[in-house]
């Protein structure tokens, strides 16, 4: 995919996207995480969504479930 169209195709689930907010000092290991893991068009990330915080979103229940997962070990 395009970057253009993994845009567009996000657009379309993050409306009903698995949402978790993460402190903003774990946004690197987060990002890396989702990175080896995950598709680019599974997953996005907004920045500063709160006071030191950001907002992961994920498409899938099954990857935010590992998401979780891997992030309570942190």
């Amino acid at each position: 995919m395009s970057p253009q169209e993994i845009f567009e195709y996000k657009l379309k689930w993050k409306p009903d996207s698995f949402q978790f907010p993460v402190h903003s000092d774990l946004h690197i290991e987060c990002k890396d995480w989702c990175r080896k893991n995950l598709q680019r068009w599974e997953w996005s990330m907004d920045a500063y969504t709160d006071v030191y915080e950001h907002t992961f979103h994920f498409e899938h229940a099954e990857h935010a479930d590992a998401f979780l997962k891997w992030l309570s070990h942190h």
